[in-house]
């Protein structure tokens, strides 16, 4: 009789782990990342090695002259938005945000408009991501609390008190299950604080303290190659508006040119960032 008993059990356990494969299995891969996600970078935890299964990305941030804004038009031109999701489109345009898509083909192309319209590689980063643990890409700093007036989700305009600390766009990027080479990304613009402390405890009270600019949030599918470039629709030199705070630089930046005997300029410029895809693990 104990015998049976140990069968019948053993089998129902088998039938529940079955049920369990087909539910993950039939799971949109939508649901594998999505902008609620971005909530928390948690970057006071140290992560196991992962190199197998990292996400690679380049980020490239160039920075042009603000007068040259309107000959992004070509870059804005030459690339797709139809792959790109928003969390509200009209939103995202209302803070003067555009994105684009591009494949690797076209990468080489892209990068001479940049140059061609005055730009300059700011900087270079790369990141190696691990699934579920978002990365922060620091834009500009607060010294102190301010105000940013900003369009919401709802579209409605907004006021939003930040500071001291910094405006960051925090993106992830997730493997979709069965598809070699393909993940998700996603990305938004977030105030945070920089966490100094390994506590978990001390880094849970500074995320109370971020305000995420959920509607400038963006996602896509993308594979190795492929590229994302995030600009602005027109140059803001105030620092009381989402746009103008993370794409401009009123206080300017140094340009070199290529002619001899002529002497470097400091102009107000504008920040562009090109972020290209170069691996995603098994």
């Amino acid at each position: 009789m104990f015998r049976i008993l140990q069968i019948v059990v053993l089998c129902f356990m088998s039938l529940l782990l079955t049920g369990c494969d087909t539910l993950e299995q039939n799971k949109p891969v939508w649901n594998e990342v999505s902008f609620g996600d971005l909530t928390a970078a948690n970057n006071y935890s140290i992560p196991r090695p992962q190199l197998l299964n990292t996400i690679n990305f380049d980020v490239h941030i160039f920075e042009i002259p603000s007068g040259n804004v309107g000959k992004l038009n070509t870059v804005w031109n030459s690339l797709h938005t139809s792959p790109i999701r928003f969390n509200n489109y009209r939103a995202f345009n209302g803070n003067s945000f555009i994105a684009r898509f591009g494949q690797a083909l076209l990468l080489d192309k892209i990068e001479e408009l940049l140059v061609s319209a005055g730009g300059q590689r700011a900087l270079k980063i790369s990141l190696l991501m691990s699934a579920n643990r978002p990365n922060d890409i620091t834009i500009t700093g607060l010294d102190k609390q301010q105000s940013v007036h900003y369009i919401s989700a709802e579209g409605t305009k907004e006021t939003a008190a930040v500071g001291p600390g910094m405006l960051v766009l925090r993106i992830k990027a997730v493997k979709v299950t069965g598809s070699e080479g393909v993940c998700i990304f996603v990305a938004q613009p977030v105030f945070t604080q920089p966490v100094m402390s390994s506590i978990p405890a001390l880094a849970e009270r500074a995320k109370l303290h971020e305000f995420i600019f959920g509607s400038a949030a963006f996602g896509l599918k993308i594979s190795p190659g492929d590229f994302v470039i995030l600009g602005p629709q027109k140059y803001d030199s105030s620092r009381s508006t989402l746009g103008g705070l993370f794409f401009s630089k009123p206080e300017g930046t140094l340009f070199f040119t290529n002619t001899e005997h002529k002497v470097p300029e400091h102009k107000p410029s504008v920040r562009v960032l090109l972020l290209v895809c170069t691996g995603v693990g098994n």
